[in-house]
């Protein structure tokens, strides 16, 4: 019986952090202005009922160990290892309330599997009085919980409200928007740690795994006639960081971060709807380097070459004679990009490590270090033309970008900041595109210039920095291809496309064979593009024409919003629209598991 209760305590110890912990997360959303949807009459339940699933599972395992110590005779032995399990849950579940606050859900494993020192700049940003306060109060509850709680001797009253809390609890999650607070830490944790390293078994290769077609819909703008425009071209290709198309005037911005970019694209094709394939940097570069598009709970690491089928662009220019390199001013090893380009068919891989530079961040080097080592390349090339892959690191948080350029805006908050890192990214362009200009070049170079996915700042409640969310702020992307000689004025191309066309877009106008299942975005055909992002919970979205969808497995939620007449994404119209948002579901679900197909895997 005395086990009994010291296990009851110890659970009720761990609930009532748990409580503590929401509660906490709620007030810090609250006075970030962001508590909308955690006020409701569901809430309670809603967002407890996944912080009971751990105190069961203690409630287990401690009976179990205490039952095992008596066995064995070490009683006083099992009793601390039960302390010390209780003490892991319940500072975890502490840790994570500062974290959920920022990012609207506690720490995934894709965000452990992110946060090594690259980030580390970015991860002591939120080392503020108010995180620190909220933490160091749970952590002293944790201390004291144990001391203050006392098992009842006859829990009924607290067996039925727990059974009441995971009753209701999924229902609420069901109807009612939480940005993803409702998720319990060492739940979530667990969940999405088996979703990546659990057993994988193949997918159907037909059924629910085969794509479902969409009927085409919206505009498209015929460019056929530049197919081959830029052939035995240099190739200079520059991803911009955390860019995405709303940051520029050409897609509506105010103020001009990036006037060389707007100078370059003067005379350049300016794609209106493209989209990222996924909402972080390193797998959205699998659609472009490989031509296929990356699925739920992967790592970069599953696409290493030889394990994933991969149609390298890379290497299909260096067939055609083509010197190619790939320069970075962040490091490989981050989030396992090494495993990413490498056999891709690069001749020259450079990194911050290998790059230098007079300036340095956790993240990187400064991106003028990198334009120059571009140059460098371009002088090695013989009598090659070149494919340049150039990937700066302005724009990437904390919105400090490593090097002495000029900081021109006001920086108050932490989107002025993010434009003057945008700015600081612009002038080493201009740097590289003056080198090009100055070699005598510049009417032989086809340039294309995107970004590698958006950046949030509070447009949606909880949505910030890039990988959380599929809104209009973390994939839509600006891309601008510039044929020298083809356009006297920028050319405005209305076709919905995704990452996954712009390989085959460039072989179209270098007039090579084109790879990968993508299409060349120089047919006048309309479009539709598919993106997601596990980071949090799995969001899948595709946009079409005017509309977006937005489809939560995890919560049964399926959006739909009209983007010319709404488009912050702020009124749902799925219940207005429900043969169009069952259709635009069941597409992303079935392309969402022909990609797990692809690797072995499946949805969980």
């Amino acid at each position: 019986m005395r086990g009994r209760r010291s296990s009851l305590r110890r659970a009720l110890a761990l609930v009532g952090v748990g409580v503590a912990a929401k509660l906490v997360l709620v007030l810090l959303r609250a006075a970030d202005g962001e508590a909308a949807g955690l006020l409701g009459p569901w809430a309670p339940p809603t967002l407890l009922y996944q912080e009971l699933w751990p105190v069961i599972g203690l409630y287990g395992l401690d009976r179990a160990l205490l039952s095992l110590g008596t066995w064995l005779k070490r009683p006083v032995l099992a009793d601390r290892l039960c302390w010390g399990l209780y003490a892991l849950l319940a500072v975890y579940t502490a840790i994570n309330v500062p974290i959920a606050r920022q990012f609207s859900t506690p720490l995934t494993y894709a965000f452990i599997e992110a946060a090594g020192g690259a980030l580390r700049d970015s991860i002591t940003a939120y080392a503020t009085a108010s995180n620190v306060a909220a933490l160091l109060g749970l952590l002293a509850l944790v201390l004291v919980a144990p001391r203050i709680v006392r098992a009842p001797r006859r829990p009924v009253a607290a067996v039925v409200v727990g059974v009441l809390v995971l009753v209701l609890g999924p229902i609420g999650a069901r109807r009612s928007e939480t940005l993803g607070l409702h998720r319990g830490a060492v739940a979530t944790l667990l969940r999405t740690s088996w979703a990546r390293l659990g057993p994988r078994s193949a997918a159907p290769r037909d059924g629910a795994a085969a794509a479902i077609e969409l009927p085409p819909e919206g505009p498209g703008l015929e460019l056929s006639h530049l197919s081959g425009a830029a052939r035995g071209y240099h190739v200079i290709w520059v991803i911009l960081e955390s860019t995405g198309a709303r940051h520029l005037p050409a897609y509506g911005a105010a103020i001009d971060a990036m006037p060389r970019l707007g100078e370059l694209a003067r005379t350049g094709l300016v794609f209106e709807r493209m989209y990222t394939s996924y909402p972080e940097s390193i797998k959205s570069l699998l659609p472009i380097l490989c031509g296929a598009a990356p699925a739920p709970y992967s790592a970069a690491s599953d696409y290493a070459a030889g394990l994933a089928p991969c149609a390298a662009l890379p290497a299909t220019l260096a067939a055609a004679g083509y010197r190619t390199g790939l320069f970075h001013s962040g490091r490989f090893m981050y989030l396992g990009m090494q495993a990413m380009v490498e056999g891709r068919g690069f001749d020259v891989l450079a990194d911050a490590a290998e790059i230098g530079g007079p300036y340095a961040a956790s993240f990187g080097t400064d991106d003028r270090s990198t334009a120059r080592r571009v140059l460098g390349f371009i002088d090695e090339r013989g009598e090659r033309p070149v494919f340049a892959l150039y990937m700066p690191i302005a724009g990437h948080h904390p919105y400090r970008s490593p090097g002495a350029g000029t900081r021109p805006f006001p920086a108050h908050t932490e989107a002025e900041h993010h434009r003057n890192d945008l700015h600081v990214g612009d002038e080493a362009l201009g740097e590289l595109i003056d080198g090009v200009r100055a070699r005598g070049l510049m009417d032989r170079t086809l340039w294309i210039v995107m970004g590698d996915h958006g950046e949030a700042f509070h447009e949606h409640p909880g949505n910030f920095a890039h990988s959380l969310f599929v809104y209009e702020e973390n994939v839509h992307i600006p891309v601008i291809i510039v044929v020298p000689g083809a356009l006297r004025q920028a050319l405005r191309v209305p076709q919905v496309g995704g990452t996954i066309d712009l390989a085959p877009t460039l072989q179209d106008l270098l007039g090579l064979p084109q790879t990968g299942v993508g299409r060349s975005l120089l047919r006048g055909e309309p479009g539709v593009a598919r993106f997601f992002t596990d980071h949090s919970t799995l969001l899948l979205g595709l946009r079409q024409d005017r509309w977006k969808c937005i489809v939560e497995p995890e919560a049964g939620r399926t959006r739909l919003f009209d983007l010319e007449a709404d488009p912050g994404e702020t009124v749902d119209l799925a219940g207005q629209e429900p043969a169009r948002s069952e259709r635009y579901r069941e597409a992303l679900m079935a392309w969402s598991a022909q990609q797990s197909a692809r690797l072995g895997t499946h949805l969980r």
